[in-house]
């Protein structure tokens, strides 16, 4: 019991590090606003930068792709310790390389439901695209340089964040489905690639109309 129990805690914190609500405390602090009746509503980087500028919009960056990292390196200290350290109350048919490697993966998915699903701001965030670039550096590097490189290529050459983030979600299934990876690392990459895409389907509906905003355009809600 104390070994599910312990592990449904970690979960947790892994939960609270992604739900974080970076770009909306960003809005308090920096304008008094709340960045959610601006722009597209939303709390990430982008809808940052249309509201606040570059500066804030690099911090809320670089903070939400932290977030991924920090719960991804939490689990790795975290479950090989309590294995560790709590072997009495550790099921027996557990294998602990096996077992760490599930548990990063549901950390890793925990912290992207924490930032499109943030507790402290009734359960509407961001859309998930900078912490699973986290994830996916702390998890395995390679892939998260590919989905990083595929969004700057895609960035580069249409203007539009969101049809970025997609495009680099999908490259990350790709690669960690064509690398050596463990089962657990490739589902988490499969599940949280298709869940990025779910939350922008919105995006999706506007790319297809010809009315998704480019970098330096105003947003359309």
């Amino acid at each position: 019991m104390i070994f599910w129990i312990a592990s449904i805690v970690g979960l947790v914190i892994a939960y609270l590090l992604g739900s974080l609500p970076t770009g909306y405390l960003a809005g308090r602090l920096l304008q008094g606003i709340d960045i959610r009746e601006h722009g597209s509503n939303s709390t990430g980087a982008t809808n940052v930068l249309r509201t606040l500028g570059k500066a804030a919009a690099a911090i809320v960056l670089l903070v939400d792709v932290s977030k991924g990292v920090a719960a991804v390196l939490f689990a790795r200290w975290f479950y090989p310790w309590f294995y560790a350290y709590q072997t009495e109350s550790v099921p027996t048919v557990l294998n602990m390389q096996v077992w760490a490697s599930w548990a990063i993966c549901l950390a890793g998915f925990a912290a992207l439901i924490g930032h499109g699903r943030p507790i402290w701001l009734g359960f509407k965030g961001g859309k998930s695209a900078a912490t699973g670039l986290g994830v996916l550096l702390a998890m395995s590097w390679p892939v998260g340089v590919a989905a990083a490189a595929a969004f700057g290529v895609v960035l580069w050459v249409s203007r539009i964040v969101s049809l970025s983030s997609m495009m680099a979600a999908l490259t990350a299934i790709i690669f960690v489905c064509s690398l050596d990876q463990p089962l657990p690392y490739r589902l988490l990459v499969i599940l949280g690639g298709v869940y990025v895409v779910v939350r922008h389907r919105a995006n999706i509906r506007r790319i297809w109309a010809g009315a998704e905003p480019r970098l330096g355009q105003a947003a359309l809600k």
